[in-house]
This record gives structure tokens, sequence and C-alpha cells, in this order.
């Protein structure tokens, strides 16, 4: 049994599609009405198809009333740390401390240089993510006296002014699959924030990315609880016959989720699917039985 020892957080991963516009908010709403824990937007600044997803967590906030939002993940590359350190820390004042901060080191480069971002190696983003996080969590940190300055490889800040404090210690969660992102995942962060479709052997990933991490923490004088293990399951679907992960009946969701969190220490779940019926099931049906069930078996 492995238990990184926080509690179960339930939401979903949508689409920012331009076409869909109120789709997408219809389901932020319904995701809060419903009791879910989180609402996540993916973040493609270089996709004219999506809506801005910074403006859309904005909108969303005003929308909703309990719900936590964050990007999944935020493109680095195209967002200015110093600038999105403010935006968190107001919409998360604005919004009664309902902000967290999903952040990727980058992807699409193609796409990020047509919208005037530098292209970066693989190597040079996860450098670059490392120093637009301490910029953040220096913003945020009004207690320390003094502008803050750091003279970076990739991002140079020289005597900003600190904050505003956000209302609640936003977790910064990363988008990481790669050694060295899992290991500044470990030395860094407050989430991993993988997705399931993604990860080279499916579930079966979990355990020798999770000593990664691990050791990393570790390695930094952390705790391997201090990174919360969180995962996103794009492709999901109710049906009679189980088919593959939460493509089945209520039950096997439960099984599997109930599975995940014991065995690999996942305690957040972000599905994908855009689709009402099925954020109204998972929410009714799915997440009551998954936090009974891990409760159970953890006495």
């Amino acid at each position: 049994m492995t238990d990184y020892g926080h509690d179960l957080l339930f939401g979903t991963f949508l689409t920012p599609s331009a076409q869909d516009a109120r789709q997408a908010i219809d389901l932020a709403v319904a995701s809060d009405r419903a009791g879910l824990d989180l609402v996540t937007f993916q973040d493609h600044p270089y996709q004219p198809a999506f809506l801005d997803t910074w403006t859309l967590l904005t909108y969303v906030a005003a929308r909703t009333e309990r719900v936590h939002l964050s990007g999944n993940v935020l493109s680095l590359p195209l967002r200015p740390p110093a600038v999105l350190a403010r935006a968190a820390a107001s919409l998360d004042l604005l919004s009664g401390g309902r902000v967290d901060l999903g952040l990727g080191a980058g992807a699409f480069w193609d796409g990020i240089a047509a919208m005037g971002g530098r292209r970066l190696t693989p190597a040079q983003g996860v450098d670059a993510l490392r120093e637009a996080i301490t910029i953040i969590r220096d913003l945020w940190d009004t207690g320390t006296r003094g502008g803050v300055r750091r003279d970076g490889t990739y991002y140079q800040v020289v005597g900003a002014k600190r904050g505003p404090a956000p209302a609640h210690d936003i977790p910064i969660w990363v988008g990481a699959y790669k050694r060295r992102m899992l290991a500044l995942t470990g030395e860094m962060a407050d989430g991993w924030l993988p997705t399931l479709e993604y990860l080279p052997d499916g579930v079966g990933s979990f355990p020798a990315l999770n000593a990664r991490i691990d050791e990393a923490a570790v390695s930094a004088g952390r705790s391997p609880r201090d990174v919360r293990r969180l995962l996103n399951i794009m492709n999901v679907r109710f049906s009679a016959t189980g088919r593959g992960v939460l493509d089945g009946p209520v039950d096997q969701w439960v099984e599997q989720l109930t599975g995940l969190a014991l065995e690999h220490g996942v305690t957040a779940y972000l599905i994908g699917g855009d689709d009402l019926p099925t954020v109204e099931r998972f929410a009714a049906e799915v997440v009551p039985a998954v936090r009974e069930a891990v409760a159970r078996e953890r006495g």
C-alpha cells in the first residue's frame, strides 16, 4: 500500500474549445454544482480553436462558488513567470482561494515559436521551469523584505516588488514524464500531474516514476509526501462491459480508482471526455464510493 498522506480530490480535465465554449463553461458549472473539487482546462495558446485558458478560468471563477480551478498545464514559455505569479495571486484573491497552478515546460515548440515564444530544447525547458517556479514563489512571498532579484539564464527579475500574496498557499503541480522533469518535480513541486494516456506503460509506469520523484525529493531534503500525485484520464466512458481504464460500469471505475490510490498513492483524479452526463454520474456514483473504499482500506 502506498500512502502519500493527501485527501482524495476529484475533478474534470476540460477542453477550452472556442466552438463549444458554452459547453465547457456549463461543464465547469456542473462540476461545481455536483460537488467535485477541481475544474481544469488544457492550455495551448498557439491553438486558435481554443479560447485563452486564463481568460476562461477567470470567467469560470465568477460563475462558480467552491470548486478549485487550474490550467492543465499552463504553457510556461508563453506565460512569463512574474506576470503569471501576479495573475494567479489576483484570481486566487478574487475567487476566495480557489486557484491552483499546473505548469508545463513546453512541448509543442513550433506553435510556441510561432507565437513569439523562445524555442528551447527539452533540457533547457526543464532549467527554465526551475527558474520560473523560484520567481513565482518569490513574488508570492510578501513576508520577505525587498524586491525580487533573479538573474537566471532564461528569466531575469530586477527588483520586482513582491505581491500580492494569494489567499491560500497555491500549490504548483508539474506535468512531467522524463527523468529530469521528474527530478525537478520531486525537488520543487507540490504535485505531479501526468496524463495516463501519455505514460509509457500506462498504470504500470507508476512504480518507477514514483520512485524517481521520491528519490529526488529525499535528495532535496524533502519528504515524498510533499508531492501530491494527480492523474488526468482523458478517454473515459461508462459502458456495460469493461474494456479499459475508466471504460466500463461504475463498479469497475470504483475498483480502478481505489486501486490507483492504494497501490500507487494517486490522490487526485481529473477525467476528460467533455460529456455532462459522464461528469454528473462520476460525481454522484463513483466519487463517494471511491472515498468510502479508500477510507475503509486505510482504516
